[in-house]
């Protein structure tokens, strides 16, 4: 029969083995991501990912049956830090020009700097097959349209405007900016996403109006 003390020194002996395992695995996916983004998908090869991780190619497939499964891998990694920013939206107390900013910012801020999400985000049927087209502008029309009618039924927005109309320039606008950083990569930052609120939404995205009041009978 073990002792308490062996058992005891056995799962603190786990503890730093599963730290180095999720270390492994942030390495790998943070290789990947470096060669899809330099070289494409088909031309990253499972050596290089490897090597550019300072890890043996036997350590790589322990995590990692095949390519495809690493592929999908560094999408799924991207598609829940995006799923993180849009939670935050989704509880935001502010109106939805406000919110959406935010959004932005933090979501071009984290493609800008996160090698895993740029990846993840860029990837495309055509370069890894089996790879579904992200249908982020519909997902994040939903999301603006859902926010922007919430608001105003709490009357945090005028109740003249078109909900679409209004969740189809913000999503433009999110969209339009994550197409243009990838070519040059200042559109992702801050002030710049910060000017062109202010340029195009001056009076909707800093103030929070009071309720309308009902009208008069």
């Amino acid at each position: 029969m073990r002792c308490a003390h062996s058992r005891t020194r056995d799962r603190t002996d786990t503890v730093p083995t599963q730290h180095r395992a999720i270390q492994s695995r942030q390495a790998l996916l943070r290789s990947a991501a470096e060669a899809f983004t330099e070289k494409g998908v088909p031309a990253s090869g499972m050596v290089d990912i490897s090597r550019r991780a300072r890890l043996s190619k036997g350590a790589l497939y322990f995590h990692f049956a095949s390519k495809e499964d690493l592929t999908f891998a560094v999408r799924d990694e991207a598609l829940g830090a995006l799923r993180i920013l849009e939670d935050e939206l989704a509880r935001a107390p502010h109106p939805a020009p406000t919110a959406v900013r935010d959004f932005a910012v933090g979501l071009l801020g984290r493609v800008n700097t996160d090698v895993v999400v740029r990846a993840g985000l860029q990837l495309r049927p055509e370069t890894a097959p089996g790879i579904a087209e992200p249908e982020l502008q519909q997902r994040w029309f939903a999301l603006f349209l859902e926010k922007i009618t919430a608001d105003r039924a709490a009357g945090k927005l005028p109740p003249g405007d078109d909900p679409r109309r209004s969740a189809r320039l913000l999503t433009a606008l999110v969209v339009g900016l994550l197409h243009l950083g990838q070519e040059d990569r200042t559109w992702w930052e801050k002030d710049v996403v910060t000017d062109l609120w202010a340029q195009l939404l001056p009076s909707g995205a800093e103030t929070v109006p009071g309720p309308v009041p009902e009208p008069a009978h």
